[in-house]
C-alpha cells in the first residue's frame, strides 16, 4: 500500500512538473511595465498607450540603437537631443496585470519578441497598384508586348492578395510618375492640395499605394558590331537569337494616408540568350514566364512580393471614420479586412485648425492627427463595421474622414 502510494505522488509530481514547464514563458519573451496617462475620462485609450509603452520598453531591451546630437551657439548648448531606435520585432503580448492609480493607467505585460524582424497581421491592408512605366522609352519594341506597364504592378498586386495579408485593387491605367527618371519623386507639388498618392489612396479606399518603375531593358548596344564584310555580317544576325539584355525594376509603396514613401527597393539582373517577349504574350503567363526576360521579370515580382510583405508586416492597419450617427461610428473596413466584434481601435482625431505645408507650402501634410480614444466593435458586415466609443463622439472631436488604427 505504501509503494502504491510512493508511486501516486511520484507520478503527481511528475505531470506537475511537466505541467509548470508548459506554462512557463518563451525564452524570447520579457515581463515589462507601462503606463499611461488617462485624459477626458478615456481609460481604454490609456490602457493602449500603457501596453505600447510596455512594448516599446521590452524592444528596448532587445537592441537599441542611440543616437546623440549637441549643437553650440556662442558657447551655449543650442540642441541637445538623444534618440533612441529599437531593432527588435514584437510577436505576442499578453496582459499579465492592469490597475490605475493617480489617474495612471499601468499595465504588466508578457512580451515576444520577433527574432526574423516579422510581424503575424492580424488585418489585411487594402492596397492600389499604379502603372510601372519606362524610365527609357524605345527599351522594348513595338514588336514585343506591350504589357509590361500594367502586368508587373497587376501580377505582384496579385501575389500580395493572394497571401492573405492585403486586399489588392488595380489602377494600372494610373501613373504617378511624369519624369519616371525622376522616380519616386511625384512632381505634382500644389499649393493647400494633397498629393496624388493621397488623393488617389482617399478616392479608392485604400491604406498602401503601389507603384514603380521600369528602369531598364535595354539590349546591348550594337555599336561593336559596326564595320563591313562577313564578321559583321555574322554577329549582326547572331544577335537576332543571342543578345545581352539587363533588366531592373524599381518597386515603391507610399502610405496613402500621409503620402510618405514606406518601400523603395530596386531588383536588377541580366539576360543572355533570347532576349525578346513575343507582343501577344502577357506578364504572369505560362508563356511569358517561358522567355528568358519573362522568367527573370516573373523572378523580380515575387521577390518584391515577399520584400513587401516583410516591410509592412508589423505596420499598424488603418482606415477611416465613413459616418458618424450620435455615439455610433462607422468605418471603412469590415469582415473581409479580418474585423471581428470585440476588436478595440485606435481613432485618431484631427487637432489644431490649420494644415501643414512643407518645402514653402508645396508639399501638403495634412492636419495633425492625435488618438481621442478607442472604439470598440458592436457589428461587422463584409464591407464595413459598426462601433462605439468609450467617451461620446461630440466630446473627443471626431468627425467623418478621421483616422482608425489598429494601435
Amino acid at each position: 500500500m505504501t509503494k502504491i502510494l510512493f508511486n501516486c505522488i511520484l507520478v503527481s509530481l511528475v505531470l506537475l512538473t511537466q505541467s509548470c514547464a508548459t506554462i512557463q514563458p518563451p525564452a524570447n519573451a520579457v515581463t515589462v511595465e507601462g503606463q499611461a496617462v488617462i485624459n477626458k475620462d478615456a481609460p481604454l485609450l490609456a490602457k493602449k498607450q500603457a501596453l505600447q509603452d510596455a512594448i516599446r520598453q521590452a524592444s528596448m531591451q532587445s537592441s537599441v540603437n542611440i543616437h546623440s546630437q549637441t549643437l553650440l551657439s556662442q558657447s551655449n548648448v543650442s540642441i541637445d537631443a538623444v534618440s533612441m531606435r529599437t531593432a527588435a520585432d514584437v510577436g505576442k503580448t499578453k496582459v499579465i496585470k492592469e490597475w490605475t492609480t493617480d489617474n495612471i493607467y499601468h499595465v504588466v505585460a508578457t512580451v515576444e519578441l520577433s527574432a526574423d524582424n516579422a510581424c503575424t497581421p492580424h488585418y489585411r491592408k487594402r492596397i492600389i497598384a499604379t502603372a510601372f512605366p519606362l524610365a527609357k522609352q524605345g527599351q522594348v519594341s513595338g514588336y514585343e508586348t506591350q504589357d509590361l506597364y500594367s502586368g508587373i504592378p497587376r501580377e505582384l498586386n496579385n501575389l500580395l492578395t493572394e497571401s492573405g495579408e492585403f486586399i489588392g485593387s488595380n489602377a494600372t491605367g494610373t501613373n504617378l510618375y511624369p519624369r519616371a527618371d525622376l522616380a519616386p519623386e511625384l512632381q505634382d507639388h500644389t499649393a493647400y492640395r494633397p498629393s496624388k498618392v493621397m488623393q488617389l489612396a482617399t478616392s479608392n479606399g485604400v491604406q498602401f499605394v503601389l507603384s514603380g518603375v521600369i528602369r531598364d531593358l535595354e539590349v546591348e548596344s550594337t555599336e561593336y558590331m559596326s564595320g563591313a564584310g562577313p564578321l559583321a555580317f555574322a554577329r549582326s544576325l547572331a544577335r537576332e537569337v543571342v543578345a545581352r539584355r539587363g533588366v531592373g525594376i524599381d518597386v515603391y509603396v507610399h502610405d496613402g494616408l500621409t503620402g510618405a514613401l514606406l518601400f523603395q527597393q530596386r531588383y536588377v539582373d541580366t539576360v543572355i540568350g533570347d532576349v525578346w517577349i513575343p507582343a501577344t504574350y502577357t506578364v504572369g503567363s505560362e508563356r511569358f514566364n517561358s522567355t528568358s526576360t519573362g522568367g527573370k521579370i516573373a523572378h523580380i515580382i515575387d521577390q518584391a512580393s515577399t520584400d513587401i510583405r516583410q516591410a509592412l508586416s508589423c505596420y499598424p492597419f488603418t482606415t477611416r471614420i465613413i459616418d458618424i450617427k450620435n455615439d455610433t461610428v462607422f468605418i471603412d473596413a469590415g469582415a473581409q479586412e479580418k474585423i471581428n466584434v470585440g476588436d478595440q481601435l485606435v481613432v485618431y482625431a484631427t487637432t489644431g485648425a490649420d494644415d501643414l505645408h512643407l518645402d514653402g507650402g508645396l508639399s501638403f501634410i495634412g492636419k495633425d492627427k492625435q488618438p481621442a480614444g478607442v472604439l470598440t466593435i458592436l457589428n461587422v458586415t463584409s464591407r464595413y463595421s459598426i462601433g462605439k466609443l468609450e467617451a461620446p463622439a461630440r466630446d473627443v472631436g471626431i468627425k467623418v474622414g478621421d483616422w482608425v488604427k489598429s494601435w
